[in-house]
């Protein structure tokens, strides 16, 4: 396994992420259970998940079942570098979602509970809250790491200038700040690229695309929906891109067979490599994906393949200057 730092810390992780919003509800418990120990196993050691994550069972499902891993012992807690989020509502209650410093902190104990732990790594934002004051926020994630319940802090889905807002404020108050962003990217959704991406290099944050396939558009989508063995690629972001990309992933999935490369691999490695990029975050639901992604991160792409990848796929304004060129 390969080993980068997270963003501008000293936290050595593992150049992929291993996402958990598939364990439990599209990959029964033994099934996640055998995926979570292989990707340990392979040097895989950050685990990410959302306190709200497994809500088709109920809320806080996927902590609950990674604390029952964990539990296993083996030296599994030790071994990773475990991260969980914050903002989505946990129940009915007006005060039961969100970034207020109430919710933040009632939300990690909750989390500590779940995941059977004394202390999250990664503790992310996962939305900005216009309602809460960065102050407020910094406050509570301040309240948090003092207390030696949280070692860091992330983001997810922020803008630019979110990031900017984020770390301006935490400089205020003489702290580290967010450390990592989590955003969409991958060949189909690129517009991270125009202020997130560079936003997160200014400053020296780590970022962790999620949805590197786009919810299986890039994973041989038409192929399987061909042959009927489609699952994630027949619902959600990728169904609903499939009715305007048609032709582009057609195209795409050509290439892939032409190069005798599997298109899973093939998208993921190209996230993998974008400047800017730590660690993917992948949502195997079998043994099988996780090997594909794990192969995918030592594939080193043709320069041809990486060309037409750019003519499918090509950047918003198809490759015209960021933002902040304009002003040039």
């Amino acid at each position: 396994m390969q080993y980068t730092y997270l963003g501008r810390t000293a936290l050595r992780v593992s150049r992929l992420c291993l996402g958990t919003l598939n364990l439990g509800v599209r990959a029964t418990r033994d099934d996640s259970f055998a995926i979570m120990d292989a990707a340990l196993d392979h040097g895989v050691n950050v685990l990410d998940t959302a306190n709200h994550y497994g809500w088709q069972v109920h809320r806080g499902f996927t902590e609950e079942l990674i604390g029952e891993w964990l539990d296993q012992g083996g030296g599994r807690r030790e071994r990773i570098v475990l991260a969980t989020k914050v903002f989505n509502p946990m129940s009915d209650r007006p005060n039961d979602q969100g970034l207020s410093a109430r919710h933040i902190i009632d939300s990690c104990e909750a989390s500590l509970r779940r995941l059977r732990t004394d202390w999250i790594d990664l503790f992310q934002m996962h939305r900005f809250d216009r309602h809460a004051p960065m102050e407020e926020v910094w406050q509570a994630m301040e309240t948090l790491t003092t207390q030696g319940k949280v070692r860091y802090v992330g983001s997810s889905n922020f803008a630019g200038w979110h990031l900017a807002a984020a770390q301006e404020a935490a400089a205020r108050r003489g702290l580290l700040g967010v450390v990592s962003e989590q955003c969409a990217y991958n060949l189909a959704t690129r517009q991270a690229e125009l202020e997130v991406i560079p936003a997160a290099q200014a400053y020296g944050v780590a970022v962790l695309p999620w949805s590197p396939l786009h919810g299986g558009l890039l994973g041989g989508a038409l192929d399987k929906l061909e042959r009927g063995t489609a699952v994630k690629s027949a619902q959600g972001r990728a169904q609903v891109a499939l009715a305007d990309r048609r032709e582009e992933v057609l195209a795409f999935e050509k290439l892939c067979a032409g190069a005798g490369l599997a298109p899973a691999e093939v998208a993921l490695s190209w996230v993998a490599h974008r400047p800017g990029v730590t660690a993917p975050v992948i949502g195997p639901r079998s043994l099988e994906h996780l090997e594909g992604a794990l192969r995918a991160l030592d594939l080193d792409l043709p320069s041809d393949v990486l060309d037409r990848l750019e003519e499918l796929f090509p950047p918003v304004g198809r490759g015209g200057p960021a933002p902040e060129a304009w002003a040039a």
